[in-house]
């Protein structure tokens, strides 16, 4: 997967397009992305003690990343990664546009 946690995408497709965050979670066994602030749902909570109230939760629910793009912080535009050996052989992303090591 191409998305690591604490990068910053922006929302290809769904209820949140054209909006950014940063991403909090990357899920290999599931293959999704939590993106901070976006794709969020109410969850109903039970109350656990008596005479405590139930309440609704804004939880961020994961996304596919193929709904995601990542925008270089080099160039600041959503970009496809690609990938480069540096001159010590160490593989590195890099954006497609501006070509920058992200």
């Amino acid at each position: 997967m191409k998305l690591k946690k604490g990068d910053q995408v922006k929302v290809l497709s769904g209820k949140d397009r054209g909006k950014t965050g940063k991403v909090l979670a990357v899920s290999k066994k599931s293959g999704r992305v939590t993106v901070e602030g976006r794709n969020i749902v109410n969850r109903h909570e039970r109350p656990k003690k008596q005479g405590q109230k139930g309440q609704k939760i804004q939880v961020p629910m994961p996304l596919h990343p193929s709904t995601l793009a990542l925008v270089c912080p080099h160039c600041g535009k959503p970009a496809r990664v690609g990938y480069a050996l540096d001159d010590k052989g160490v593989k590195t992303r890099i954006c497609k546009k501006c070509k920058k090591r992200i």
